[in-house]
C-alpha cells in the first residue's frame, strides 16, 4: 500500500522551498526586530533574553540601533524571498528574455482595460486589433465569413467549413508571441508541396475543426492554444456566399468576384439571409463599452456582418459607443472614387443611419503613397459629411511608409483617446478637429 504523497511543491527541483524558507525566516526575524523594540522600550533589563540571540542581534549596538538593524535584515530577507518565490511561480508562464514584473503589470493593466469589440474582415481588422491589444485584453473581433478565395476559399470548397482566412489574421494580431506567431500563420506552402499557397493557419483551424467537430468551438480552442489576447469569433458557423448588384443592373457572385468590379456596385447581400449569427458575438456586442467597424472593404469585409439581422439587432440594441473607421484610400474594384461622405451613404442604405456614432477619418495625406497602387486617398468632403448624424473624428492614422494603411498605433489610439473622452453625448451634432503633426 502506498504512502501519502508529498504536495507537488514539495518535489525536488520546483525551486520553492527554499524561498518559502527565506520568506518564513525574514518574517521570524523581522518580528524579533519588533520585539527586541518593544522590549528596550519598556525594559532595561536583558537577563531574560536568551544569551545567544542577544549576542546574534548585536548586544553591543544601542538598543535602538540594534533594533533596527534586525529589523531590516527581516524586511531584506522577507523581500527577496517574496521575490524569488514570486518568480519560481510565474517564470514558467514568461517568455525568454521578458520581465516578470512587466508581464505581471502588463497582465492586471490590459484585464482592467474597456471591452471592445470589433466588427470586420480582412488586413484592415487586423490591423486595428493589433493596435488596440495594446490597450486592453477584454477585446473581441468578430469576424465575417464570406471569403471565397485562395486558400479559404479551396478548404470551404473541399472540406465545407466556413472559411478560416480572415479568422487567421485576427488570431495572429491578437497572439501575444506575436510578430512570431504572424510569420507561423501567415506560413504558405510552396508550390509543388502537396499543399501549394495553403496557409498554415488556415490548415491549422480547419484540422482543429475535425478535432473538435465544431468551427466555433475550434476557433473558441485555436485562442486559447495560441494565448490570445481577448478573443476571435466568427460572425456565424455557416459560410456566407456574398452577391453585389452593379449600377447596370448586372450581378456578381462571390467576395473574390466582387472585389474585381468594373463598375461601381449599387448594394450586396448574403445567402442565406436568414442566417443566425454566434450567440457569443451577440453577448459580446451587448456587453461592450465600445464597437468598432471596420478599417476593411467596405463591400466585402464590413457589410457582410452588418447585412446578418441578429447582429444589426444587436447593435440597435447596444448602449455601448459605436464607431466606423473609414479606410484612408479607395479600393479598385470596389469603392474606386468614393468620398468619404460617400462610405457613410453607402453604409447606411444597407443597415441604417442610426447604428453609429463616430466615424473616424484620416487627416494625413503627406504618408508614401507605394510605386504602382492606382488607389487614390479617400477624399474628405466636409460639406457633404457634416450633413450625416454622426460625429466626425479627424485624426492622423495613417501609415507614414504606405498611404493606403492605417498604422496599427496611431489608429488604437485615436480609437482609445475617444473612448476615454469626457461628456461624449456633448459632443454629438458638431464636428471635431484634432491638431495632429503629419506624419512625413
Amino acid at each position: 500500500m502506498k504512502g501519502p504523497r508529498l504536495p507537488r511543491w514539495m518535489y525536488p527541483g520546483m525551486r520553492l522551498k527554499r524561498w518559502l524558507v527565506m520568506l518564513l525566516g525574514g518574517i521570524a526575524i523581522l518580528g524579533l526586530g519588533a520585539a527586541i523594540f518593544i522590549r528596550d522600550l519598556y525594559r532595561t533589563n536583558s537577563a531574560d533574553e536568551i544569551p545567544i540571540v542577544y549576542w546574534l542581534t548585536g548586544a553591543w549596538l544601542e538598543p535602538e540601533v540594534r533594533a533596527a538593524a534586525v529589523a531590516l535584515l527581516g524586511l531584506a530577507l522577507t523581500g527577496i524571498g517574496m521575490w524569488g518565490l514570486m518568480r519560481s511561480v510565474v517564470s514558467p508562464f514568461v517568455a525568454r528574455g521578458d520581465s516578470v514584473m512587466e508581464v505581471l503589470y502588463t497582465k492586471r493593466y490590459l484585464a482592467r482595460g474597456p471591452r471592445i469589440v470589433a466588427l470586420g474582415g480582412g488586413t484592415g481588422l487586423s490591423t486595428l486589433l493589433r493596435g488596440l491589444k495594446g490597450y486592453s485584453a477584454n477585446i473581441t473581433a468578430v469576424v465575417a465569413v464570406a471569403d471565397d478565395g485562395g486558400s479559404s476559399g479551396r478548404l470551404r470548397q473541399q472540406l465545407g467549413i466556413v472559411p478560416p482566412g480572415d479568422i487567421r489574421n485576427c488570431i495572429a494580431a491578437l497572439a501575444d508571441a506575436e510578430p512570431l506567431m504572424t510569420q507561423l500563420m501567415q506560413y504558405r506552402f510552396p508550390q509543388g508541396s502537396g499543399l501549394d499557397d495553403h496557409a498554415f493557419g488556415n490548415l491549422f483551424i480547419a484540422a482543429m475543426t475535425a478535432v473538435t467537430g465544431d468551427f466555433e468551438e475550434a476557433v473558441r480552442e485555436s485562442n486559447r492554444v495560441l494565448a490570445v489576447r481577448g478573443q476571435v469569433l466568427p460572425a456565424t458557423s455557416v459560410p456566407l456566399n456574398l452577391s453585389a448588384q452593379l449600377a447596370s443592373g448586372r450581378y456578381l457572385h462571390g467576395q473574390a468576384g466582387i472585389g474585381k468590379a468594373d463598375e461601381p456596385i449599387e448594394r450586396v447581400f448574403i445567402e442565406p439571409a436568414d442566417v443566425r449569427a454566434n450567440p457569443e458575438a451577440l453577448e459580446r456586442i451587448l456587453e461592450a463599452d465600445m464597437i468598432v467597424i471596420g478599417p476593411g472593404s467596405l463591400f466585402s469585409s464590413v457589410l457582410p456582418n452588418l447585412l446578418i439581422s441578429d447582429v444589426r439587432d444587436a447593435l440597435a440594441a447596444a448602449p455601448g459607443v459605436k464607431v466606423y473607421v473609414c479606410n484612408v484610400a479607395t479600393q479598385p474594384g470596389e469603392t474606386v472614387n468614393l468620398t468619404a461622405s460617400e462610405h457613410l451613404r453607402m453604409l447606411f442604405a444597407h443597415v441604417g443611419d442610426d447604428l453609429i456614432d463616430y466615424v473616424v477619418l484620416n487627416r494625413n495625406f503627406d504618408a508614401r503613397r507605394p510605386a504602382g497602387w492606382v488607389a487614390q486617398p479617400v477624399e474628405i468632403d466636409v460639406g457633404k459629411l457634416e450633413e450625416l448624424p454622426v460625429v466626425i473624428i479627424e485624426e492622423d492614422v495613417i501609415d507614414a511608409h504606405n498611404a493606403h494603411r492605417h498604422d496599427p498605433a496611431k489608429l488604437a489610439a485615436a480609437i482609445m483617446r475617444l473612448q476615454q473622452e469626457d461628456g461624449m453625448e456633448s459632443l454629438r451634432h458638431r464636428r471635431v478637429r484634432r491638431p495632429t503633426a503629419h506624419a512625413s
